[in-house]
């Protein structure tokens, strides 16, 4: 008398499907997780401006943090005092100073906006194109401020301490590079955006207690929003470039196809 192999049961149907549910879960985690990954390397690299830049402003900012109060003055400030003892005019040191330094020492909310605005603005115009609006935006703003500043302190309408005013340059090249990315949002939302950006800069400079620096950003946004023909010919978001080898076997737009070899031999044959 023949015995019934022994089947599958259901309980040991539903842990294989339990199992495999589970390791397909795990699999499909791992691959979004290497997907997220591969396009967060690709933002960074695609920017090296921007994140090469990023890294010098937070090895200067631990050196600010670790340093004594002496070597922070003597990195601010674009006036002092000459040897005749009228004030001087040094645009050098507040242009370098801008660029490397970041005010108050907090380099994790400058990592956002960098990301957010500088890398943005790095992929749609590319890398000499956006530091060309970014070294713009700085060196006007700065320039203009300590021009202004220098004045104020040589008539008497600003106190000698001012000169030692910290001059903040990586926000006037971010406040360049936030208006002209005005040119990259489409219609009608343009308008809105450079109006927002307008309004954001230029209250602080309409207000009672306006400063330099306030002035520095108001000459970056309008430095940035004149930098249009740089944008010219800049991608615009979500274009995709045709590619230029056409398929193989796809016959070309306008032109006959040329007979095979085997057809033009066809006739001689018979």
């Amino acid at each position: 008398m023949s015995r019934k192999s022994p089947g599958p049961t259901a309980d040991s149907n539903t842990d294989n499907g339990s199992d495999s549910d589970s390791g397909t879960g795990s699999d499909n985690g791992r691959r979004k997780g290497r997907r997220a990954l591969s396009a967060v390397r690709r933002w960074i690299v695609t920017a090296p401006g921007t994140y090469i830049w990023l890294t010098v402003l937070f090895v200067t900012t631990v050196l600010l943090h670790r340093t004594t109060p002496a070597f922070e003055d003597g990195t601010s400030g674009g006036i002092s005092d000459g040897s005749s003892g009228a004030p001087s005019w040094d645009p050098v040191r507040p242009l370098l100073s801008g660029v490397l330094w970041i005010d108050g020492g907090h380099w994790i909310p400058y990592a956002v906006l960098f990301t957010v605005f500088h890398a943005t603005a790095e992929h749609w115009l590319g890398t000499l194109r956006w530091l060309a609006v970014a070294a713009l935006a700085h060196v006007l703003a700065v320039l203009l401020g300590e021009g202004v500043l220098g004045w104020a302190v040589r008539y008497g309408d600003a106190s000698q301490s001012a000169g030692n005013t910290l001059e903040v340059g990586v926000s006037y090249a971010l406040a360049g590079v936030v208006a002209v990315l005005t040119y990259r949002v489409p219609h009608p939302w343009r308008y809105v955006y450079a109006f927002a950006v307008l309004v954001f800069y230029g209250v602080p400079l309409a207000a009672d207690g306006r400063t330099v620096t306030d002035l520095g950003h108001v000459t970056a946004v309008l430095t940035g929003l004149a930098c249009y023909r740089l944008t010219r010919g800049a991608r615009s978001p979500g274009r995709r470039e045709a590619s230029s080898p056409r398929k193989r076997g796809a016959p070309s737009q306008g032109k006959p196809e040329a007979p095979s070899l085997e057809e033009t031999e066809r006739p001689a044959a018979q």
